[in-house]
């Protein structure tokens, strides 16, 4: 019986329609995501930070803000992880990545995005740590909402 899970989910998800993000161009990537077909597999932080990239080239962070949470909420359902959906850590990426933008221009490519910016490809407990509490990113508040920073240091 066992088999190759990882052969079989790949099966499921293309009899589903589904998307890996790491096979998908920007413009491609975002269009998966906002009609639900994006796959969980290969979906991993770096992908996340992508897609924040990808989305916020050229549209208005408020039309970004309102729209990811749905896609992400089809990414955790595909998953089976319909609970996994965090507020303030969505945001928290989404400010900074459009921040980073807007110093940094919108027409580089995202490796060279990436490369720019280290600290929000690397390990999200690092970035976090540093504006957030982890009894503040523990919260259901902060799960449900958008909670602000309350570790930053002072000025």
């Amino acid at each position: 019986m066992g088999g190759d899970v990882t052969g079989e989910v790949a099966k499921s998800e293309a009899a589903a329609g589904l998307l890996r993000a790491p096979d998908l161009d920007a413009d491609t990537l975002v269009d998966a995501f906002h009609r639900g077909v994006l796959s969980p597999e290969g979906f991993d932080h770096r992908q996340h930070v992508r897609l924040a990239w990808a989305c916020l080239r050229g549209r208005p962070l408020p039309r970004v803000l309102e729209g990811f949470r749905a896609g992400l909420l089809h990414v955790a359902g595909h998953a089976g992880k319909p609970d996994l959906y965090h507020q303030t850590i969505t945001w928290t990426y989404l400010l900074l990545v459009a921040e980073r933008l807007q110093r940094q221009g919108e027409k580089a490519e995202w490796e060279g995005f990436a490369a720019a910016n280290p600290d929000l490809v690397g390990p999200p407990a690092e970035l976090l740590g540093r504006y957030y509490s982890q009894a503040t990113l523990g919260s259901a508040a902060a799960r449900r909402g958008f909670v602000f920073p309350d570790a930053l240091p002072a000025v």
